[in-house]
């Protein structure tokens, strides 16, 4: 059978999910980010009286006037007419749409509707790889009707079927790999199909930009456009002897095969974990001494959200990290590996609070994480701590006790 691999994604999914509980503003520029839903709990509190789809729009908050650190997590199209797009800080945006309405992240409600769409896919085809809330590849080679008209015919199903039972819209790109069908993918958006057989990939993929490929970053971009290479096209005409003296070995054959529309990385149905982490933006820089209080709580915070993560998925970790961001945009990153499993809040937030008495903590911060790593399955921990020596045991205690002793910066 001739390989068809789709790669879904999920059309401005934190949009769209918002726009289900508030329909009224379909068609208008709403930007969703800033992650704290006090403005949104003031919106519902002032019109407790009113359905939620018939509050008013003057009733929304607006861009305008926005002032702090919030990052735009998405945007709806007629947003991004305007310029908006994910990861623009949202004083920017300001200046471009101060008319766009502002709506924090709901995440129970984003993890329910990921969840929900995902379940409707394995139903449909089983395999199935996940690529985040809002986005996978899944293989149509085998699946019934996965190799008619290319794969549009089971594209189609699914798309129809996750609109009916959500609300939610998405677009599909079905090619030969995952490469190209994620390039596909992008092709129609909203709620579109597009579909690349092995043939077309020097005339739909080649007069592309390069960035147009997953994985080329704007560095990398901005080298080839130094050396004339502006498209997909111009890549493929470089031989791989140039690439490789310009990249290295394991890019330069990567961008080769890239190019070329080559991709035979399989799609994968089950994958570990290699961290679980949070972290969080301030909306003004803060200072460990003056303001303490405030830091603690909030790494007290993204500790606990992070053991939630480990319990939720069934995972428990041995290294635990921080990361910090200064005023000046310096990054430090700090870990500390113990020597027993844990996926438990208070011992996270311990281990990390030791991590913070390894870096200069004189500057402001504006981004604070916590980072857990080693991680194994719970189960997997169980039956290996079960076999440890009475020894291995003393020292797992003697370090948790160690930790527990020490005083704490914020």
């Amino acid at each position: 059978m001739i390989r068809r691999i789709a790669h879904l994604d999920m059309d401005a999914f934190y949009a769209s999910v918002e726009l289900l509980r508030y329909p009224q503003l379909k068609g208008l520029p709403v930007v969703i980010g800033g992650g704290r839903r006090s403005v949104d709990d003031a919106l519902l509190t002032a019109h407790a009286d009113l359905p939620l789809a018939r509050i008013p729009l003057d009733a929304f908050p607006r861009l305008a006037g926005y002032t702090g650190r919030g990052v735009i997590t998405t945007a709806t199209y007629a947003a991004r007419q305007h310029g908006v797009g994910s990861a623009m800080g949202l004083m920017k945006a300001a200046k471009l749409c101060p008319q766009a309405i502002l709506l924090p992240v709901d995440f129970a409600e984003i993890r329910r509707f990921s969840r929900t769409f995902k379940d409707i896919i394995l139903d449909i085809a089983p395999l199935m790889e996940d690529r985040g809330v809002d986005e996978v590849y899944i293989d149509f080679t085998k699946v019934p009707g996965g190799q008619r008209e290319g794969g549009r015919v089971l594209a189609r199903l699914i798309q129809k079927t996750i609109f009916q039972e959500t609300g939610l819209t998405c677009s599909v790109g079905v090619a030969p790999n995952k490469l190209l069908a994620k390039m596909a993918s992008e092709f129609n958006k909203p709620n579109g199909i597009a579909i690349v057989f092995e043939d077309e990939v020097q005339s739909k993929i080649w007069p592309l930009a390069c960035r147009k490929i997953n994985g080329i970053g704007p560095k990398a971009d901005e080298k080839l456009q130094r050396h004339g290479v502006r498209n997909i096209g111009e890549l493929a005409a470089k031989g791989i002897d140039w690439l490789i003296d310009q990249f290295g070995q394991k890019t330069g054959a990567w961008l080769f095969d890239a190019a070329h529309g080559i991709d035979t990385r399989p799609v994968v149905t089950q994958s570990e974990p290699v961290s679980m982490s949070r972290e969080t933006t301030f909306e003004r820089d803060l200072h460990a001494v003056h303001d303490k209080a405030e830091l603690g709580a909030i790494f007290t915070q993204l500790c606990e959200q992070v053991a939630d993560d480990l319990q939720r998925k069934g995972y428990v970790g041995k290294t635990v990290g921080i990361k910090l961001r200064y005023a000046d945009f310096k990054t430090a990153t700090r870990d500390i590996t113990l020597d027993f499993y844990t996926a438990d809040a208070s011992t996270l937030r311990r281990v990390a609070g030791q991590c913070l008495k390894r870096v200069p903590l004189t500057q402001r911060l504006r981004l604070l994480g916590v980072r857990v790593s080693s991680l194994v399955r719970q189960d997997e921990a169980e039956n290996s701590a079960q076999k440890s020596t009475l020894a291995h045991q003393s020292i797992a205690q003697a370090a948790t006790i160690s930790v527990e002793i020490e005083p704490q910066l914020f």
